[in-house]
């Protein structure tokens, strides 16, 4: 779909990777270019028994891989020139001045530049502190917890690579329009507080309210996790009215729950009402999860509406369940199954990271220059 794309990443970590490889899978060209010896994420946990990273292959999916030795003045103009002939930049490296777009825009007036940061003023931020000064730690976990509940996605740096997607494509249509090009700066801090904004956590905050931790309660509806008789655990939600009304009648409780509603004075087809008397609902519910086996549920709740799923560890996750996951021949991982991209266009298919620096010979023979002296030199790998 983005064939003739090409894009030079300068990058590291996840929010700049996940963006050039969710293009990458889409068809651009995305050429990763490290420092000699790769960035800072190249050894990034968790680790193939290899020592390979597994973070770095899977966020490099697709691409080509150059190094070049950015300390010095060669290596610097191989990737100004390699920007030149590309017209499109996406990076997270700050403090680079012959990486920025005043500097590369001089030898590509159409440049299209994308600078991921901390903070819109520049200062640094990853995704735990942004996450902790946002207020999202102090609203999660069980109400009783006194301090703060990370949390182990990295959901802000997600948001922000596909933010980048985003607004790489916005530019590159504009540029196909009318010739111009674009300098854009995404701070991650942005991301989240727009992100707080769009789900209604900070007008919330401005109006008054003070959000409390309410543990696997879904906020606003109902929904929980329930131990089973077997040792398993289901997470439940009656997200709307007729999810509620087949849970009652899977669990042969809408008798007994019309007469609380109606003892309540309350309306439960309205969110808010199942939401403020969950602790009754839940009540009720409870005893008929605690004497029921996992398959005994999936018998009562499959034929429903209702939303439902036993929770899982990443290893009890079967491959053959999702037609996203595919098998490929990792370059110093092994033979492992990896996702294509999540946009069904029709031909799913996955390519695996490139070993650092791959492709750096061709790339450089594609653009006039000799790799053999360059190496030679120290200036590339």
């Amino acid at each position: 779909m983005l064939e003739g794309l090409r894009i030079i990443e300068v990058s590291s970590f996840v929010a700049a990777p996940l963006g050039g490889m969710t293009l990458a899978q889409l068809g651009a060209e995305v050429i990763r270019v490290d420092p000699l010896g790769g960035a800072a994420d190249v050894g990034r946990h968790p680790l193939a028994p290899s020592g390979a990273s597994l973070v770095w292959t899977g966020l490099n999916k697709g691409k080509r891989s150059v190094t070049v030795d950015f300390r010095s003045p060669e290596g610097r103009d191989v990737v100004t020139r390699l920007v030149a002939d590309a017209g499109t930049v996406l990076t997270n490296a700050v403090g680079r001045s012959w990486l920025s777009y005043e500097t590369l825009s001089k030898t590509r007036p159409d440049l299209i530049h994308l600078q991921i940061q901390g903070r819109a003023d520049g200062t640094a931020a990853v995704d735990y502190t942004v996450n902790a000064e946002i207020g999202f730690p102090l609203v999660t976990g069980p109400a009783d917890h006194a301090g703060p509940v990370n949390h182990v996605l990295p959901a802000w740096d997600m948001a922000c690579g596909l933010y980048a997607a985003v607004g790489l494509l916005a530019a590159d249509r504009r540029r196909t329009r009318t010739g111009a090009g674009a300098r854009i700066t995404l701070a991650l801090h942005d991301v989240a507080v727009a992100m707080a904004g769009n789900l209604g956590f900070l007008a919330e905050a401005q109006l008054g309210a003070e959000r409390p931790r309410i543990g696997n309660d879904l906020y606003g509806g109902l929904g929980r996790d329930f131990p089973l008789a077997d040792g398993e655990r289901v997470m439940v939600v009656a997200l709307t009215a007729r999810h509620f009304a087949d849970l009652c009648a899977a669990t042969e409780l809408t008798a007994t729950v019309a007469e609380l509603e109606r003892l309540l004075g309350a309306d439960f087809t309205r969110d808010g009402d199942r939401f403020r008397h969950r602790e009754s609902l839940f009540a009720l519910l409870a005893p008929w999860f605690a004497g029921r086996t996992l398959a005994e549920v999936d018998r009562a709740l499959k034929p429903t509406s209702v939303l439902y799923a036993p929770y899982r560890r990443f290893t009890d996750l079967d491959p053959a369940s999702s037609p996203l996951l595919q098998q490929i021949d990792q370059p110093g991982v092994g033979r492992v199954h990896a996702p294509a991209s999540p946009l069904d266009t029709g031909r799913r298919t996955v390519a695996p990271a490139p070993r650092l620096g791959e492709h750096t010979d061709d790339v450089l023979a594609e653009l006039g220059l000799d790799p053999a002296g360059l190496r030679a030199k120290g200036v590339v790998a």
